[in-house]
C-alpha cells in the first residue's frame, strides 16, 4: 500500500466501538455537587429569533438526517475519537525529543552493502535479504531533515490507536548511480534504520523500540518508538526512512519499466542471451511511495483548509472501515487512501467545501457503490502531462488504480480487485441503509463489528501459506515473485482469488480474503518470514437460488469455448445431452441431502485449488457448516432433517385436503392450521415415520401400553393440527356446554376418517389423534366465538361484561395466533431456506445450556425471524452457522431493557407504527416482560415472553451467548487448533447445587443428546409406515418430563429445576435462596421442612436429605443416582 502521509490510522475498534468507553469514564468522573444547572434566560433571550447558522443548521438536519437523534449521536462519536488538547501536547514534546536524538547518531564508514559487521548485535536488520549478494556500498549519516506527515498534522488522526507519521529524509551522499536496481535501495534504507534503531534502543524515553513492516509490505520496513511508563499507549511513533525527491530520475520507475534483474534474482552467474526483463510495477511503486510523502502531505492540507466537514467525514469513514475490518493489512484500504479519494472528489466537485462530515460519507460512500476502479481507474494529476504513463500502463500493471497527484505512483497498488469489490459491496449495503428509515443507521454503520465470521455464509482456512510457494510453481509466477521481492503470498493471492471467483461465479456474489498481516518485532529478533503472515481466510457470500445448484452447465461440444471450460474443470467436466436436445459439457457435483448440497462450494473449491493451484486438500480447513452436525438426525452421515420436515409438511396437506372434504359432517371445516414447529420447519428433530415393535409393549385390550422391563419405547411427538369449524345458531352460548360439542365433534370426525379413509384414530374429550404415514396427527377442533364467552364476566349486579382471562387467553393464543406465527414463518422459510436450520440449531443451543423449559420456541423462532427480516449491516444469512453465530450476538449485544426487539413479519408495520412502539414501550417499561418482541399482530403484549423468560434467565441467557460466540469465533478462526464446535452446547455444570442422573434406558430422546451415545438400546419403534391396521403407537410418553412435572408441583418453593429434553442425562437443580429462609413453626407449611430452634425460637428450614431422598423416590427406575454439589443449604 502506498506508505504516503497520512499513513493509516487504522483504529482497531474492540468489541466496543468507539462510542463506548470514553463517554462511560468521562461521565463517572463528573462530581455529584457540580451538576449542571439549567441556565436563567430572561424573556427577551428566550423568544429571540434563532441566528442564520442555527436555521442552517435546522435545515440541514431536517434534509439530511433521518432524525435529530443521527446527528447527535455522530457528533458524540466525533467526540470521541477526536484526539484531546491534553495529549497532543505530550506527544508534540516526545517528538521534539525525538528529533534532538536523531540529530546526533555518529556516522559510520562506508563498506560494501554485504558487509554488515560494523552493526552490533543486538540489533537485525529488518529485511529479508533474499538473495543475499547484491552490489553498491553503505554508510550512514544522520538525516538531513525530520517531517511530522499524514494525519496527525492535518488533524485527522483517530482514537483509540494513534500513529504519528515521521519521514526521515537520508541524506544524498549515502547513494550511489544504480540504487534502484536489486533492492539496493530497499537494503540500505533497512539498515539506516537499523542504526537508528540501535541508537535509541539505548535512550531512557522509549517504553518499547520495534520495527514493523508498513501495511505488511516486506520491502517497506519501518521504526516504531513508544514512550515510556503509563504514557506508552498514547501514541506510537513510526519512523520511515525516505529520499529527496529528486534522487531518482521518475522516468525509471514507469510501470513498465524493470529494476530488478532475472539473473540476480534467480542467483545466475550471467543472464539469459536474448531474455528479455519483465515489469517490475509494484516494485517500482514501493521505492516512489518514499519520494512523494511530502508532495502528498502539502496535497492533503490544501484540500483540508477551510474545510471542517473533510476532518469530521474523514474519521466517520475511518471508523466505518474499521468496523468492517478493511483498513489493516496488505492491500488495505487504510485511512490515507481515504483522505486520498476525499480530496479527489473535492477536486471533481463531487464534494464541496461547505459540506458537513454526515455529507462528506454520504458522498464518498456514493462514489465507491458506484465506481468500479478495477476496470476505470482515476487519477489525481491535473494536467494531462505526454511523458507521464498513462492509466491503461497502470491497469495493465496492477488490478485496482487510483494515481496520485504526481501521475507516477498508484495508491491502490497492492490491493487486490476482490477487496476493492468488497469495499464497493459494502459501500452499497451502507447507502441503502442510510436511505432506510426503518434501521438505526448510526448503530449499524459505525457501532457494529462485521468480523469475517459473521459477514460471510461460509468461511474457509487456507492453514499452510507455505504452500502457495507450489502454486507460484504451478501458476508459472516468477515475474511476480521477483516484483514482489519473493513474496509468495503477495504473488499467489490474486490469482487464487480469481480462480475461485471465475469458479463460483453463478453461486457468490463476493468472493473475499483477510489482509495478510504481520505483527510488530523486536529489534533483536530475524524479520519475520512471509510463511509467518498466519494462515489465510477466505469468505463467500452466496446468492441464494444458485448456490446449491449441482450442474455447472457449459458451452456445446462443438463451441471453441468447450476446451477452455474442460482445462478449467479438469476431469469432472463430461459431455451431456439435456432435455432440449444440446450436447454441453458439464459439470455435476454429487449431494443428495439439502445440507450436502449446501456444501457444494466446498467441493468446488478443494478440487480447483488441488487441480490449477497445487494445495492439497489437507491445507484447506473449510467451516462453513461445522455446526449443523448438532441437528445431524440418525447414526449414518445423513442430512440435517431437511427432508424429513418436507415430508411432515407432505403428509399434513395430505390430511388437510381428506379433512376439508370430509362428507356426513354436520358442519363443514372452514380452515385447517398446523400449529406445530415441524410444520414451520423450525423443530429440532423433526419426527420420523414410527411403527411400534409390540413385543416392546403390554397389551391391554386394543391398546399398547409402556413395558416396564423393556427400555422405553421411542418418543412419537402429537403433530398439533386445529380444525375451525362453520360458525352456525346451533352452537351453544355456553362454555361447558361449548366443550361437550367439541368433544362430540372429535368423536366423529375420527369415525369419518375410519370409514371414508381408513385411518388409524383415537379420540378423546379435547382432541382426536391420527395415525397416518408413520406419524401422529393431534387434531383439535376450535369454535371462533368461544374466546369471547369465556371473556364473559357477570357482576354481582347482574350486569355481563367482558374481559381477558387466562383461559381466553390461552385459547386465544392456540387457536388464532400460533396458526397465524407458523404459517408467517413457513412463508419466510420459503424465501429463506436456512430459515428453519437455523431456528434449530439455535433452540439446540438453548436446549443444551438446560433452558428450554425457560424460555418459549415461539420466542425463539422470532428472535431468528428477525436476523432474516432485519439483517442490516449484513445480508440475510445463506447458511445456519452464519445464522446461528449473528442469533448469539443479537441475544449478547441487544439492549434488552431499553429497546422492543420489533419483528416486522409480511412488513406489516409502517415507520410510525415502529416509533409508536419504541413510545410506548418506554412509557409503560416497569409494566412489560423483560425480553418484548413486537410483531404486527402483536404490537403492545409480547405474549410470547409474557411468563417467561425471567429477568435471571435473561441475564444468564445474555452471558451464556456472549461467551459462546466468543468461544465460537475463536474455534472457527483458528484452523490450527481444536476445532470441536460441539463444546458451546455442553453446559457447565459446576453452577448447580445438586445433579440428577438420569438411566439412559428410560430417556426416550437419548439419540438426540449433542454426544451421542456410541451403542444406543432399540427403542422398540420401527422406520416403516406401511401398515394400515395397527394398534395405536404411545404417543407423547417422555418419562423425564413426567418426573419433571412432578418435581417442579412438588418443589417449586425449594429449587428450579433444568434439563436438556433433548437427550439430556442430567436433571439440575439450583435452590432458591428464599425457600432456605427460617419461617415461622407452622403446620400447614410444613412440606419438606424440619423444626429446629434458632435463638431459643422454634423454626422450620428445608429438611434437605430428606428432599434428596424423595428425588430417588419419585423417580425410582428413571433416576440412577443423586448427587449433592454444595453445602448452601447448611444454615
Amino acid at each position: 500500500m502506498a506508505s504516503s502521509p497520512e499513513v493509516a490510522e487504522e483504529a482497531e475498534q474492540g468489541p466496543e466501538a468507539p462510542a463506548g468507553g470514553a463517554v462511560r469514564r468521562g461521565k463517572r468522573a463528573a462530581p455529584a455537587a457540580a451538576a449542571p444547572q439549567p441556565a436563567k434566560l430572561s424573556r427577551a433571550e428566550l423568544y429571540k429569533p434563532p441566528t442564520s447558522e442555527e436555521l442552517t443548521q435546522l435545515k440541514e438536519t431536517e434534509d439530511l438526517f433521518h432524525s435529530s437523534l443521527l446527528r447527535l449521536q455522530i457528533e458524540e462519536l466525533l467526540k470521541e475519537v477526536t484526539l484531546k488538547e491534553k495529549k497532543k501536547k505530550k506527544i508534540d514534546a516526545f517528538l521534539h525529543e525525538i528529533n534532538s536524538l536523531l540529530s546526533v547518531i555518529p556516522e559510520t564508514p562506508e563498506t560494501e552493502l554485504t558487509d554488515q559487521a560494523w552493526l552490533s548485535k543486538d540489533v537485525k536488520v529488518p529485511f529479508l535479504q533474499v538473495p543475499f549478494n547484491v552490489k553498491g556500498r553503505f554508510r550512514f549519516v544522520p538525516p538531513a531533515e525530520l517531517k511530522v506527515v499524514g494525519s496527525y498534522l492535518l488533524g485527522t488522526c483517530i482514537r483509540p490507536e494513534i500513529n504519528v507519521d515521521v519521514a526521515v529524509t537520508m541524506p544524498r551522499e549515502i547513494f550511489q548511480d544504480k540504487d534502484n536496481l536489486n533492492q539496493r535501495y530497499h537494503r540500505k534504507r533497512a539498515l539506516y534504520l537499523s542504526h537508528i534503531a540501535q541508537h535509541l534502543s539505548k535512550e531512557k524515553l522509549f517504553g518499547s523500540v520495534k520495527f514493523a513492516y508498513m501495511n505488511s509490505n516486506h520491502l517497506k520496513p519501518i521504526l516504531l518508538l513508544r514512550p515510556q511508563g503509563k504514557d506508552e499507549k498514547i501514541v506510537t511513533v513510526r519512523l520511515h526512512a525516505c529520499p529527496y525527491s529528486d534522487l531518482f530520475k521518475p522516468s525509471r520507475f514507469f510501470p513498465t519499466k524493470n529494476n530488478v534483474r532475472t539473473a540476480w534474482f534467480m542467483e545466475q552467474s550471467t543472464p539469459k542471451e536474448g531474455a528479455t526483463e519483465p515489469p517490475t510495477p509494484h516494485y517500482n511503486n514501493s521505492i516512489l511511495c518514499d519520494t512523494v510523502m511530502l508532495s502528498h502531505l502539502h496535497f492533503l492540507s490544501n484540500a483540508a483548509t477551510d474545510f471542517p466537514g473533510m476532518k469530521d467525514g474523514l474519521a466517520l469513514l475511518k471508523v466505518w472501515l474499521n468496523q468492517r475490518q478493511l483498513s489493516k493489512g496488505l492491500g488495505c484500504f487504510n485511512g490515507f487512501l481515504v483522505s486520498m479519494l476525499v480530496a479527489y472528489l473535492l477536486m471533481k466537485r463531487k464534494i464541496v467545501k461547505m459540506m458537513s462530515g454526515y455529507q462528506v460519507l454520504r458522498s464518498t460512500l456514493q462514489f465507491l457503490a458506484t465506481t468500479d476502479l478495477s476496470v476505470t481507474g482515476i487519477s489525481l494529476a491535473k494536467d494531462a502531462d505526454p511523458s507521464l504513463p498513462v492509466l491503461d500502463d497502470f491497469h495493465q500493471a496492477f488490478e485496482v488504480v487510483f494515481v496520485d497527484p504526481s501521475g507516477l505512483v498508484n495508491l491502490c497498488a497492492d490491493m487486490t480487485a476482490s477487496k476493492y469489490h468488497q469495499v464497493q459491496f459494502e459501500a452499497k449495503c451502507s447507502m441503502e441503509i442510510l436511505d432506510d428509515r426503518m434501521v438505526d443507521g448510526f448503530q449499524v454503520l459505525l457501532m457494529t463489528q462485521k468480523p469475517m465470521l459473521r459477514t460471510f455464509d461460509h468461511v474457509f482456512h487456507l492453514k499452510h501459506v507455505s504452500k502457495l510457494q507450489g502454486t507460484c510453481k504451478k501458476m508459472q509466477l516468477l515475474n511476480e515473485l521477483m516484483d514482489r521481492g519473493g513474496n509468495y503470498v503477495a504473488a499467489a493471492l490474486p490469482f487464487i482469488v480469481s480462480l475461485l471467483a471465475r469458479g463460483l461465479s453463478q453461486r457468490a456474489q463476493l468472493v473475499a480474503h483477510s489482509l495478510p498481516q504481520v505483527p510488530e518485532w523486536p529489534i533483536d529478533a530475524e524479520p519475520p518470514k512471509h510463511k509467518d503472515v498466519g494462515p489465510l481466510t477466505f469468505g463467500l457470500l452466496f446468492v441464494p437460488d444458485f448456490a446449491a445448484s449441482m450442474l455447472e452447465k457449459g458451452p456445446q461440444a462443438d463451441h471453441p469455448e468447450a476446451l477452455e471450460f474442460r482445462t478449467f474443470w479438469g476431469e469432472k467436466s463430461e459431455l451431456r445431452r439435456f432435455q432440449d436436445g444440446s450436447i454441453c459439457e458439464a459439470v455435476v457435483w454429487e449431494a443428495s441431502t439439502a445440507c450436502q448440497k449446501r456444501l457444494i462450494p466446498e467441493q468446488i473449491i478443494r478440487h480447483l485449488l488441488k487441480l490449477h493451484a497445487d494445495i492439497p486438500e489437507s491445507s484447506i480447513c473449510y467451516t462453513g457448516a461445522l455446526l449443523e452436525s448438532v441437528i445431524r438426525t440418525g447414526k449414518k452421515a445423513g442430512g440435517t432433517g431437511e427432508e424429513a420436515m418436507v415430508s411432515v409438511v407432505c403428509s399434513y396437506d395430505d390430511l388437510s385436503r381428506k379433512l376439508w372434504n370430509l362428507k356426513e359432517l354436520p358442519l363443514t371445516v372452514t380452515a385447517v392450521q398446523g400449529v406445530h414447529p415441524a410444520l414451520r420447519y423450525t423443530d429440532v428433530f423433526p419426527p420420523i415415520p414410527m411403527k411400534p415393535i409390540y413385543s416392546f409393549h403390554n397389551r391391554s385390550k386394543r391398546i399398547l401400553l409402556p413395558s416396564g422391563e423393556k427400555p422405553c419405547p421411542a418418543y412419537i411427538t402429537p403433530l398439533r393440527i386445529i380444525c375451525h369449524m362453520e360458525g352456525s345458531g346451533q352452537w351453544p352460548q355456553n362454555k361447558g356446554a361449548i366443550k361437550r360439542i367439541k368433544a362430540a365433534f372429535h368423536l366423529q370426525l375420527a369415525e369419518l376418517l375410519q370409514q371414508q379413509h381408513q385411518l388409524v384414530c383415537r379420540p378423546a374429550v379435547t382432541h382426536t389423534d391420527v395415525y397416518k404415514d408413520g406419524y401422529v396427527f393431534r387434531l383439535q377442533v376450535a369454535y371462533h366465538r368461544e374466546p369471547l364467552i369465556l371473556k364473559e364476566v357477570v357482576t354481582p349486579e347482574g350486569m355481563r361484561k367482558y374481559q381477558d382471562t387466562e383461559e381466553s387467553r390461552q385459547l386465544e393464543l392456540e387457536t388464532l395466533h400460533l396458526p397465524y406465527l407458523t404459517s408467517s414463518l413457513h412463508g419466510l422459510q420459503q424465501l429463506h431456506p436456512v430459515f428453519g436450520s437455523t431456528s434449530r440449531l439455535a433452540k439446540r443451543w438453548i436446549s443444551a445450556q438446560l433452558l428450554s423449559d425457560s424460555i418459549s420456541e415461539e420466542c425463539v423462532d422470532l428472535l431468528v425471524a428477525f436476523l432474516f427480516l432485519h439483517p442490516a449491516p449484513f445480508t440475510p444469512p445463506s447458511s445456519p452457522q452464519v445464522g446461528f453465530l449473528r442469533f448469539l450476538n443479537l441475544l449478547a449485544t441487544f439492549d434488552w431493557k431499553n429497546n422492543p426487539l420489533i419483528i416486522n413479519l409480511n412488513t406489516g408495520l409502517t415507520d410510525s407504527d415502529c416509533t409508536e412502539i419504541k413510545n410506548k414501550f418506554i412509557a409503560a417499561r416497569a409494566h412489560l416482560p423483560v425480553m418484548f418482541l413486537a410483531t404486527p399482530k402483536d404490537q403492545w403484549s409480547s405474549m410470547w415472553t409474557r411468563e417467561r423468560p425471567s429477568s435471571q434467565i435473561l441475564q444468564r441467557l445474555v452471558l451464556l451467548a456472549s461467551e459462546s460466540l466468543r468461544a465460537l469465533e475463536e474455534q472457527l478462526m483458528d484452523p490450527l487448533g481444536n476445532q470441536d464446535v460441539k463444546m458451546v452446547f455442553r453446559p457447565p455444570l459446576d453452577f448447580y447445587d445438586v445433579l440428577i442422573h438420569l438411566n439412559p434406558n428410560q430417556i426416550p430422546r437419548l439419540l438426540e443428546s449433542v454426544d451421542r451415545p456410541v451403542k444406543s438400546v432399540s427403542r422398540g419403534v420401527v422406520k416403516n409406515s406401511s401398515a394400515v391396521n395397527i394398534l395405536f403407537p404411545v404417543v407423547d410418553y417422555d418419562p423425564v418430563q413426567l418426573y419433571l412435572h412432578e418435581l417442579r408441583n412438588a418443589f417449586d418453593d425449594l429449587a428450579l429445576f433444568f434439563y436438556d429434553k433433548h437427550g439430556g442425562e442430567v436433571i439440575a437443580v439450583l435452590w432458591k435462596p428464599l425457600g432456605f429462609q427460617p419461617q415461622h413453626f407452622k403446620v400447614s407449611s410444613m412440606r419438606g421442612r424440619k423444626v429446629t430452634t434458632l435463638n431459643n425460637e422454634l423454626v422450620c428450614v428445608p429438611n434437605v436429605e430428606a428432599i434428596l431422598e424423595d428425588f430417588e423416590i419419585l423417580g425410582e427406575g428413571l433416576v440412577q443416582s443423586v448427587e449433592a454439589r454444595t453445602e448452601k443449604w447448611t444454615i
